[in-house]
């Protein structure tokens, strides 16, 4: 008796195998957006697979800079560059024209990185300070496409603007359903920071 082809599985695409036999490496915009936890998480793991395959990765970190962070202590010791674009939350820096000025040494230290050929650039909680007007989203999208064109880009954070969704070539939104801080547990070491 002869089976019955499984409905689910389809023949092989032939414009597949034409991307399988591509090697030329084609830059990514990735945006990992959304008020769940786990979005700079994400975007350190991809740092550490980069560098398990021999890529230069670079880090500019925006917003935050009060605390210290297990990840990027880790990444640092494997030797990324971290550069700290932030003294604390929004809540904890009251005024916006600090963010915006800390928004731009940030930017201005993501275009050395582009121009010192790293080959991942990781901007963790950008989309902060793009959604809330810290920098003109005009100049990153224009900041995005000057980029050479194998160069991966990484954005994180809350708000992401729907220019930038638009202009990303992947988009995972992050979304909380439950945390223990709802419960009063504090943040723990190795898990949140």
């Amino acid at each position: 008796m002869r089976e019955t082809p499984n409905a689910s599985v389809r023949p092989p695409d032939p414009k597949a195998r034409v991307v399988a036999e591509n090697k030329e490496r084609v830059g990514l915009v990735l945006v990992h957006t959304g008020d769940g936890k786990g979005k700079s998480t994400s975007a350190f793991g991809l740092a550490l697979r980069a560098v398990g395959h021999d890529l230069r990765v670079h880090i500019v970190q925006f917003i935050k800079g009060s605390r210290t962070y297990g990840e990027l202590r880790s990444l640092e010791r494997l030797g990324v560059p971290v550069e700290r674009a932030g003294e604390g939350f929004t809540w904890e820096v009251r005024s916006d024209e600090r963010q915006r000025e800390l928004a731009s040494w940030g930017m201005e230290r993501a275009r050395a990185a582009v121009a010192s050929g790293v080959d991942v650039l990781v901007l963790d909680e950008v989309n902060i300070a793009l959604g809330k007007g810290f920098f003109p989203i005009d100049e990153f999208l224009a900041f995005l496409a000057e980029r050479p064109p194998g160069m991966h880009v990484v954005c994180t954070g809350r708000y992401a603007p729907e220019a930038l969704l638009a202009a990303a070539d992947l988009v995972t939104r992050h979304e909380l359903v439950k945390h223990p801080y709802q419960r009063g547990i504090r943040a723990q070491p190795g898990v949140e920071f």
